[in-house]
């Protein structure tokens, strides 16, 4: 059969696409792009905000008004949090966001059998990781590696544990295992993710931590890029530091979880640190790694947030100098406790999305500024406008004159900046 699957959401939901497309073509089936024709088309769903909801229905209405015969399936957040309003859409096969593998078998019974079926787990009851195909974005110049699922961090803004349920780590064995693996497919660069990978290893009980992994990761792949995913404060230690600093083929990329610069709302949030942790974290990322690139995201508009909160968060983020900054208006997610609590209006949200965003451009600015005259070894990936395009270790974008350069690491001396890429030349 040929399977058609449009994914919405996070890294993780591309990540079990990919596994899935993989599981579906080592059985023998065609995987297909999903405007082609199909005879089954699949919806992996996001539902960290309403407005998620909502596209996932739209795109479930819109496959079954265009494609009236093929068959539908919906897998992911959406109908493992909302089973209900999911029972409601003409849908003929329901799964959650746990067993991937068992989704690809209800996938040919429901192909086969032509019946509606519907499997979604309780997710707080689960306990094993599930080992899927480690696989790749980029046309095989970068690939995930998922280590860990689950996350019990109860964010007052979030649905997500509700969504994944508890911590589950892969073991350290099945990540090196995979790592090798990836590196035997020609992958250039490997990208450790999960939903919480901070919290890696507290489930295995056996005195494992993250950077216990990462030094594993980086022995088994040493000739191949090891970048991080997204990072809680608490893993910014001295330790950590002294010991990722020693590995060569860690990216100095840090993307370091933050949602806002102000204490009374981190506190609303129940976020897990305050501003003075989050500040000691950035000082000894700096202290260990030379020019390292410090991403985050932010929330704006979070739920009674005054304008004083809102003026210590961008005095905040003005003393930590980030590379770069994703800032979200708060969206509702119904069904959390932020949800319940007095709404900032919409078009104060966006102000103060349009000011952080001011802010953000300025240190980004500054960040490429002084990556000028540096020689950075740049992953290419692909053309773009009659150049080629890649990334730097520190995940700046970077352009360069060439031809033939996919999957190729070239050394380039950066020789400017629109305040977006970097630009620069090939040093042979």
């Amino acid at each position: 059969m040929k399977v058609a699957i449009y994914t919405l959401g996070c890294k993780m939901n591309q990540y079990e696409t990919q596994a899935m497309e993989q599981l579906l073509r080592q059985r023998g089936h065609e995987t297909v792009e999903f405007e082609s024709a199909a005879d089954v088309y699949v919806v992996n769903t996001c539902s960290v905000t309403a407005v998620s909801d909502q596209k996932s229905r739209k795109m479930l209405h819109r496959v079954r008004r265009e494609h009236p015969e093929a068959l539908l399936a919906v897998c992911g957040c959406y109908p493992q949090t909302h089973a209900e309003d999911v029972r409601k859409l003409d849908v003929d096969l329901v799964g959650g966001t746990g067993d991937r593998a068992g989704f690809v078998d209800l996938l040919e019974q429901a192909m086969e059998g032509r019946e509606r079926i519907e499997s979604i787990d309780q997710s707080f009851e689960r306990r094993v990781f599930e080992v899927l195909p480690a696989g790749g974005m980029e046309n095989r110049t970068r690939a995930m590696l998922k280590v860990e699922d689950g996350c019990v961090n109860f964010c007052s803004y979030c649905i997500i544990p509700y969504a994944r349920g508890p911590i589950r780590s892969a073991s350290l064995e099945t990540a090196v295992a995979q790592t090798r693996q990836l590196v035997e497919a020609g992958y250039r660069e490997i990208v450790v993710t999960g939903i919480e990978i901070s919290s890696w290893g507290r489930d295995l009980k056996n005195g494992l931590e993250l950077i216990d992994l990462i030094e594993a990761i980086c022995a088994a792949a040493p000739d191949v890029r090891i970048r991080l995913g997204s990072l809680e404060p608490r893993t910014i230690t001295e330790d950590f530091c002294r010991r990722a600093a020693a590995l060569p083929n860690l990216c100095p990329q840090f993307h370091l979880s933050m949602q806002s610069g102000c204490d009374a709302t981190l506190k609303r949030m129940n976020r897990k640190y305050d501003t003075a942790r989050y500040a000691q974290s950035i000082v000894l990322l700096n202290q260990y790694f030379e020019h390292p690139a410090i991403t985050t995201d932010m929330i704006v508009g979070f739920p009674e947030e005054t304008e004083e909160e809102f003026a210590a968060t961008i005095a905040f983020i003005r003393t930590c100098g980030f590379a770069q900054m994703h800032i979200f208006p708060y969206s509702i997610r119904p069904g959390t406790p932020a949800a319940k609590m007095t709404q900032v209006p919409k078009s104060v949200k966006e102000e103060r999305a349009r000011q952080g965003a001011a802010v953000a451009a300025e240190m980004r600015q500054a960040y490429l500024e002084q990556c000028v005259g540096q020689v950075y070894p740049v992953l290419f990936e692909q053309p773009k406008d009659g150049q080629f395009f890649g990334h730097a270790p520190n995940y700046m974008e970077v352009l360069a004159e060439g031809e033939d350069l996919h999957n190729t690491v070239k050394n380039v001396r950066i020789t400017g900046t629109d305040g977006q890429v970097l630009f620069g030349t090939i040093e042979e």
